[in-house]
């Protein structure tokens, strides 16, 4: 068994620091790196990538929306061509601070509402699956296991990852719990472990209903600015392993 460990790094702007980004990078094998429009900057992005490159991790880029203010973490209307060009805009961007570096881009995962909204949507996660391919067709798709999203990147024939959440609860129909419930984040890293193994070793997991989804897991998020983040990290790596359990990046 195996299993990618990626966290969404690169998301600081100016003089606002946001994340353990040297610390996670360390220990993830792939890295969603923000695209400039809801965080990073240019600065930011060129010094992550340099900093993945020299680690080793697979870097992907980490399209959302126009946000700055939200975080890309509010929802937004677009009609689906913007939301291509969106995304073409985005991955473009970041893969020419990879290429510049000497590297190759590896996936493309979206941000925040963006993803969240395409997890359910059709017409949003086609728009960003036809984005995506457009740049390049050779790039993996993370999305929400079991989402639309993944459907969608099937359909215009990408290659997917079905992605799981260590540090995020879920709801009875395997979206995630929005962040504004009492219960949308992990803190604890044993708990956030726990959970994850049996992902991977059931394929299943406990909604906050008490309710059993079925998911499946090629990738495990941990959030960069998540608090506990590291810590929940370096358990988890540890745990998988102990399992013996490879931890390498899809590529």
């Amino acid at each position: 068994m195996r299993v990618d460990l990626n966290c969404d790094l690169g998301e600081s702007f100016g003089a606002y620091r946001i994340g353990c980004d040297e610390e996670m990078i360390a220990i993830a094998t792939s890295v969603n790196i923000a695209c400039g429009l809801h965080a990073g900057d240019p600065d930011v992005m060129a010094r992550t990538v340099d900093r993945a490159l020299r680690a080793g991790a697979a870097i992907g880029a980490h399209p959302g929306f126009p946000d700055l203010a939200g975080f890309g973490r509010r929802e937004m209307q677009m009609a689906p061509a913007q939301v291509t060009n969106l995304i073409v805009y985005q991955v473009g961007a970041l893969q020419a601070f990879v290429r510049a570096a000497g590297g190759k881009l590896n996936h493309v995962k979206p941000h925040g509402a963006l993803y969240n909204m395409a997890a359910q949507m059709d017409e949003l996660a086609e728009a960003i699956a036809e984005g995506i391919q457009k740049v390049d067709p050779n790039l993996i798709l993370y999305g929400l296991s079991g989402s639309r999203l993944v459907k969608a990147g099937k359909k215009v024939g990408l290659r997917v990852a079905q992605e799981v959440f260590a540090d995020r609860s879920y709801k009875a129909d395997g979206t995630l719990t929005p962040r504004s419930h009492p219960q949308a984040v992990i803190h604890d890293p044993g708990v956030a472990a726990r959970r994850v193994m049996q992902m991977i070793s059931s394929q299943t997991v406990q909604a906050v209903d008490g309710s059993s989804i079925s998911l499946e897991a090629d990738t495990v998020c941990i959030h960069g600015d998540t608090p506990s983040a590291i810590e929940m990290a370096r358990i988890l790596r540890c745990r998988l392993e102990e399992e013996g359990i490879a931890v390498e990046a899809l590529r």
